[in-house]
C-alpha cells in the first residue's frame, strides 16, 4: 500500500502526550529499603578495559549502546552506522517478516547484526551487539522450540529446582538459535487476575515468585564464579518489571499501582532481592505507574534503592517505548529517563529519532555525561562479563546451530513433568480421577486438540494467535497424549469436539477454556468465564449419564460455577505448552495431583482482587488449595447466577452483524451519517458469511461523495494497541470493483484524520471474489496524521464513485498473516 493521504487539518490541537504530574508519594525513601551488598566481586581488569573502551569510543557511539531497536524497524546497516548496542525481537517480529520463520534464519540474522556491529569504523572500538528475546515459557520465539506451561502453571509446582533445569533448556535452545539474552523471567506479583499478564505471574503473594527467583536466573545464567556463567550453555536474564507491575488499580495493563511505599516494597520488591543475589545482570523497567509517576522516570526506585540500596552493577533495560510515557517525554526524546536511572531505551520503532536527540540531549548537557558513562559502562560490563567480546559470531558459539536440541525429547520431558506438577484438581465427585486407561474415553471441547490453545500467549506470535498445527512439530495435543496412554493400554479414545457419540463412552474428557492472548488485550472487566458452548456439552454429557471430566484452559483463576458443577472432575489445566502428554499421565493415574493454586480461585464473577492476607476473604477454592485423587474430593452444588454482566470485546469494531459495543455502524455524505439515511449516495443491508445475518452489505451508487464508518459514541484512547504493534484487521468481499478513488481512513476529532487510499486493494480483492482478510498496523494511521489518543471514528471509508462491498468483520487484533505496509 502506498500514497498516505496527507490531511493536514490538525493544527491548534494539541500533539504532545497529556500525562499527569507525579504524585510526590511516588518518590521513595531508599533508606526504608532493604539494603544487601552487591553479589558479584569488582573485576579490576574488566573495568580497566571498560574504563578504555569508554575512553576511546565517540559519543555517537556511547549514545548507540544505550539504544535498543526491533528487528521489524532496522537493519544490519543501521546497527553499524548508529552503533546501536542491542537489538530484540518484539512479539511479533521475526527475521523474515513471517510469524513462524525457521530456526536456520534465526541464526542467521544474528551473524548479520553481530557483523555489522563489528564492522571497522576507523579507530573506534568495535562493540559486540546484543539481542533479547522474550523467551518467557522456553524459546516460544521458534518453531518446534520445547514450550513450557506458562508461570501460572509453574507457580502451581512449587518446585524451584524445576525451575532451574527449565532455565537451563531455555539457555540452551535460545544458543541454537544464536541468541543470548532473555527477557525472563517475570517476577510480578499479581493481585488482580483481571490483567492480561496475569499467567505471567507466578501467583498472587511474593512467596512464590521469591523462591523461584534464584533457581531460574542461575539455570538461566549459571552460578557466579563457574567457568560458564553468562557463556556456554547460558545466557543473559533479565528480571521484569520493575515495580509493582501486577499491582495496578484495576488490573489494568501499564497501569497505576496506588499502594503507600510500605505496600509498595513489602508486597511486589521481594523477588528482586535475590535475582539480584543469584547474579541477574538486566533488570527491565516497567511501564505502570507508582501513585501517578511512571517507573521508567523514577530515579528514588531505579537508583535510589535498585542501584544504590541493593547494589545491582548490572543494567536497567526500558519496555516497549515505555520511556515516551514520562510526563513531558515522547518516543523519540527523553533524556529524563535516562537521568533518572534507565540504562537501555527499548524503542523498538523509534531508535532513530531518539538517537538523534539522545545526542543532541548529551551535547547541550541536558542528558549528563557522568550518567551517560555510566550507562555505558553498565552495559559493557554484562558484554565483558557474557565474553561477547571474544565469543565470535553466534553460529560459531557453543550449541549454535544444533537445531535437533530444539524439542529434544530430553528437553520435553522435562517440560512434561512440569505439566504433571502444574495440574490443580478442584473437584473429583465420587472418586472418578484416576480414569482407567483401558477404558472407552470419549476425548471433546475445542481444546482438546488444539496447539494454539494450550500454549497461550506469547507463542510465536505476541499474543499467540494466528499458528496452524505444522507450527508444532515436536509437540503432543492433549488429545494426543490421552489417545497414546488409552492405545497402550488397549481401551478406545474417540476425539469428538462437538460430543457426540454413537456408542455411550465410559467417560468423557472436556478439554475447553480462554482463547489465546497476552499483555493488553487479555485485560478482562471481570473473572467470570462464559462459554455457551462448553456448556452445554457438559450438560448433554451430564444428561446421558456419562461422568465427565472437565480440563479447564485458563490464563488465570476464573469463576466458572456451572461449568464445576456440569462435571464430576474438575482440573485447572492453566496453560500447559507443548506437552500435552502431562495432562494424560495425572488424568490416567500415572502420576498424582500435586498442584496447588497459586492464586486464589472466585467465588463470583466480580472477585476480581481476590488474594490471601485480605480482610474480607471468602474464596471458592483457598490460596493453596489442590486435592489428591486418593482424598474425598466431592464439591456441593453451586450458585450460577453471575455477579457482573459479561465482558465486552472493545476490539471488537464491527462483528456478527453489528458494530461494537459503544459504537455504531453510520453511512451518508460527509457530515451527515446516519443509520440509514436514504438510497441517494450508500445503502446498507444485512447478509450472510458464516451465519445468517453476521454481515452488512454496502453499496455505493456513485452519485456523490458516500461514506460509510464505525463511529465511536465516545472517543477512545488506542495509543496502547497502536504502541503495541496492533492491527486494524478487515474481513471482506468486494462484489464489484470500484469506479473511482477509495480513501481508507481514522477520524480523531473536528478537521483530524488520517488514512489510505484503499482503491487498489479493493479491485484486487474484486478479481477474486472470494473473501479477504488483512490487516493494517494502527501505527501506520498514527504516522499518517491521526491522533491516536482520541479516535472518534476508528474506521472510515469514502469514494464518489461506485463500490459494492460487504463486510463481515472489522476487529483490533494482534496480526498474523495478510498484513499490509504503511507504504
Amino acid at each position: 500500500m502506498s500514497g498516505a493521504i496527507s490531511v493536514a487539518l490538525c493544527a491548534g490541537l494539541a500533539t504532545g502526550p497529556v500525562t499527569a504530574q507525579p504524585n510526590p508519594q511516588a518518590v521513595a525513601d531508599p533508606s526504608q529499603w532493604p539494603s544487601q551488598p552487591a553479589p558479584i566481586e569488582v573485576d579490576e581488569t574488566v573495568e580497566q578495559r571498560i574504563d578504555a573502551l569508554i575512553a576511546a569510543m565517540s559519543l555517537e557511539q556511547k549514545v548507540g549502546q544505550i539504544i535498543q531497536a526491533d528487528i521489524g524497524s532496522v537493519t544490519p546497516a543501521d546497527v553499524s552506522r548508529f552503533h546501536l548496542g542491542s537489538i530484540l525481537n518484539g512479539g511479533n517480529s521475526t527475521p523474515t517478516g513471517e510469524y513462524n520463520a525457521p530456526a536456520e534464519r534465526w541464526l542467521k540474522a544474528a551473524d548479520d547484526f553481530y557483523a555489522a556491529s563489528m564492522k571497522r569504523d576507523g579507530d573506534l572500538p568495535r562493540i559486540p551487539v546484543i539481542w533479547g528475546s522474550d523467551a518467557v515459557h522456553g524459546h516460544n520465539n521458534i518453531v518446534g522450540a520445547t514450550l513450557f506451561p506458562h508461570n501460572i502453571g509453574l507457580g502451581s509446582a512449587r518446585d524451584p529446582e524445576l525451575m532451574r533445569r527449565i532455565g537451563e533448556i531455555t539457555a540452551i535452545e535460545m544458543r541454537v538459535t544464536g541468541l543470548d539474552w532473555t527477557f525472563a523471567p517475570t517476577l510480578a506479583v499479581v493481585r488482580d487476575d483481571r490483567w492480561g499478564r496475569t499467567y505471567e505471574g507466578f501467583g498472587e503473594t511474593p512467596e512464590i515468585a521469591t523462591s523461584y527467583a534464584a533457581p531460574i536466573i542461575e539455570g538461566l545464567q549459571g552460578k557466579i564464579g563457574d567457568e560458564d556463567w553468562l557463556r556456554g550453555p547460558h545466557i543473559v536474564a533479565t528480571a521484569k518489571h520493575f515495580l509493582g507491575d501486577g499491582g495496578t488499580a484495576g488490573g489494568k495493563d501499564q497501569g497505576d499501582a496506588r499502594i503507600d511505599e510500605e505496600g509498595l516494597r513489602d508486597l511486589f520488591s521481594p523477588p528482586y532481592l535475590p535475582a539480584i543475589e543469584a547474579g541477574v545482570q538486566s533488570i527491565m523497567v516497567s511501564f505502570s505507574s507508582w501513585n501517578g509517576a511512571k517507573m521508567h522516570g523514577n530515579e528514588s526506585l531505579l537508583t535510589g534503592v535498585v542501584k544504590n540500596r541493593w547494589n545491582f552493577d548490572g543494567f536497567l533495560v526500558g519496555d516497549w517505548n515505555g520511556h515516551g510515557q514520562i510526563a513531558g517525554c515522547s518516543a523519540t526524546d527523553c533524556p529524563q529517563s535516562v537521568n533518572a536511572g534507565l540504562d537501555m531505551f527499548m524503542a523498538p520503532d523509534s531508535w532513530k529519532g531518539l538517537y538523534q536527540s539522545t545526542l543532541a540531549n548529551a551535547r547541550n548537557g541536558t542528558l549528563s555525561m557522568d550518567r551517560l558513562d555510566d550507562a555505558v559502562r553498565r552495559i559493557l560490563r554484562v558484554k565483558l562479563r557474557a565474553g561477547l567480546f571474544e565469543a565470535g559470531k553466534p553460529s560459531s558459539r557453543p550449541y549454535a546451530g544444533e537445531f535437533e536440541r530444539l524439542g529434544s525429547a530430553e528437553h520435553r520431558a522435562v517440560a512434561r513433568e512440569a505439566v504433571r506438577k502444574s495440574l490443580v484438581l478442584l473437584k473429583n465427585a465420587n472418586g472418578v480421577l484416576p480414569l482407567d486407561s483401558g477404558a472407552n474415553v470419549l476425548v471433546a471441547g475445542d481444546g482438546a486438540d488444539n496447539f494454539t490453545k494450550q500454549t497461550g500467549g506469547w507463542t510465536l506470535t505476541w499474543q499467540g494467535t494466528g499458528t496452524k498445527r505444522s507450527d508444532f512439530p515436536n509437540a503432543q495435543t492433549i488429545w494426543g497424549g490421552i489417545e497414546e496412554a488409552v492405545q497402550q493400554a488397549g481401551g478406545t479414545a474417540t476425539l469428538s469436539p462437538d460430543g457426540s457419540f454413537s456408542s455411550k463412552p465410559d467417560v468423557a474428557i472436556v478439554v475447553f477454556g480462554e482463547d489465546p492472548y497476552a499483555e493488553f488485550q487479555g485485560d478482562r472487566p471481570d473473572v467470570g468465564y462464559d462459554d455457551a458452548e462448553s456448556l452445554a456439552l457438559l450438560r448433554s454429557l451430564q444428561a446421558d449419564g456419562i461422568p465427565t471430566v472437565s480440563v479447564f484452559l485458563s490464563g488465570r483463576a476464573m469463576w466458572a460455577n456451572p461449568f464445576i458443577n456440569a462435571s464430576d472432575a474438575f482440573v485447572a489445566a492453566w496453560l500447559p505448552g507443548s506437552e500435552g502428554g502431562g495432562v494424560a499421565d495425572v488424568l490416567f493415574g500415572e502420576a498424582e495431583f500435586t498442584g496447588k493454586l497459586p492464586y486464589s480461585w472466585p467465588k463470583s464473577s466480580d472477585q476480581t482482587a481476590l488474594n490471601v492476607g485480605d480482610a474480607i476473604y471468602d474464596p471458592l477454592f483457598p490460596y493453596g488449595f489442590g486435592l489428591t485423587s486418593d482424598k474425598p474430593g466431592d464439591l456441593a452444588q453451586l450458585p450460577e447466577d453471575r455477579a457482573s454482566a459479561a465482558p465486552v470485546d472493545t476490539n471488537v469494531l464491527f462483528a456478527a452483524g453489528r458494530a461494537g459495543e459503544g459504537r455504531q455502524l453510520l453511512i451518508g455524505a460527509p457530515g451527515a451519517l446516519a443509520t440509514n439515511p436514504g438510497p441517494d449516495l450508500i445503502t446498507m443491508e444485512r447478509t450472510d458469511h458464516k451465519a445468517q445475518e453476521d454481515s452488512v452489505r454496502l453499496r455505493f451508487s456513485g452519485a456523490g461523495k458516500a461514506v460509510a464508518a464505525i463511529v465511536q459514541d465516545s472517543p477512545i484512547d488506542m495509543l496502547r494497541q497502536t504502541n503495541g504493534d496492533l492491527a486494524l484487521e478487515l474481513v471482506f468481499k468486494v462484489n464489484a470493483a470500484p469506479t473511482a478513488d477509495v480513501n481508507l481512513l481514522m477520524t480523531c476529532g473536528d478537521g483530524c484524520m488520517g488514512g489510505f487510499p484503499f482503491g487498489t486493494v479493493l479491485s484486487r480483492a474484486a478479481q477474486g471474489g472470494q473473501w479477504t482478510r488483512l490487516a493494517l498496523p494502527l501505527s501506520c494511521f498514527e504516522q499518517a496524521g491521526v491522533d491516536m489518543g482520541r479516535v472518534e471514528a476508528p474506521l472510515m471509508l469514502v469514494t464518489e464513485g461506485q463500490l459494492d462491498l460487504t463486510l463481515s468483520s472489522a476487529r483490533i487484533v494482534s496480526p498474523s498473516g495478510g498484513q499490509l505496509t504503511c507504504q
